[in-house]
């Protein structure tokens, strides 16, 4: 593929759209949100298991961190999709500049919750496209606003196990459906993929290829 591209660029000024794509995407993620997602959206894919470590820092900017995460499991197996497109997803959860990432245990997903109570968060996910000749990396947010919660109401949350493996300790499609009062953007954000965003990058690079544009 040659050496990694700046966002959104072109390689050497070629044309980075198609009219025609009859490959699926190459979804870099193992998740079961993001396979049901673009099933949902009738976008044709196949899986590979990105070769790529995940850092959470903290006190990280949690829009570069998501970005920089997207774009390395797009690019560590981009070397695999031929002339496929290949997508790359990050999601994680920022509260007053705090990153909240995938709890370590129990104890760590119960002490997201807390501080996520009664309080407004924003999901923020990266998206990595690239295809011969051009990569994209854009970001999406979600503000999800959660309910004042008892501690009998955190101890149910974490008896059912759902926070593993999900950022800020909580699943919105499963039980942690009941710890959100409102939100605002995309739901689908929150679930794990940038569905509007996909789309409407999938619409400009691809037009009518995948349905879209």
């Amino acid at each position: 593929m040659g050496p990694p591209l700046a966002d959104g660029a072109d390689l050497e000024g070629a044309e980075g759209l198609s009219s025609h794509v009859v490959d699926p995407i190459l979804l870099a993620s193992t998740s079961p949100q993001r396979r049901a997602i673009l099933e949902q959206l009738g976008i044709p894919f196949d899986v590979v298991a990105p070769d790529y470590e995940e850092h959470d820092p903290p006190d990280a900017d949690a829009v570069e961190l998501v970005r920089e995460h997207a774009r390395g499991k797009a690019r560590s197996v981009a070397h695999v999709g031929g002339e496929r497109p290949v997508l790359g997803v990050d999601t994680t959860v920022r509260l007053d500049g705090r990153v909240y990432g995938k709890a370590a245990d129990a104890t760590d997903a119960g002490r997201m919750l807390e501080e996520l109570s009664g309080k407004t968060h924003t999901v923020v996910s990266g998206l990595c496209l690239i295809a011969p000749g051009w990569e994209v990396v854009e970001h999406e947010s979600t503000d999800v606003t959660f309910r004042e919660l008892t501690p009998r109401e955190l101890a149910r949350h974490l008896a059912h196990g759902e926070w593993e493996g999900r950022a800020g300790g909580y699943a919105i499609q499963g039980w942690g459906a009941a710890l959100v009062e409102r939100i605002h953007g995309d739901y689908l954000n929150v679930v794990g993929l940038p569905a509007a965003l996909l789309v409407r990058v999938l619409a400009e690079r691809f037009p009518g290829a995948y349905g879209f544009g």
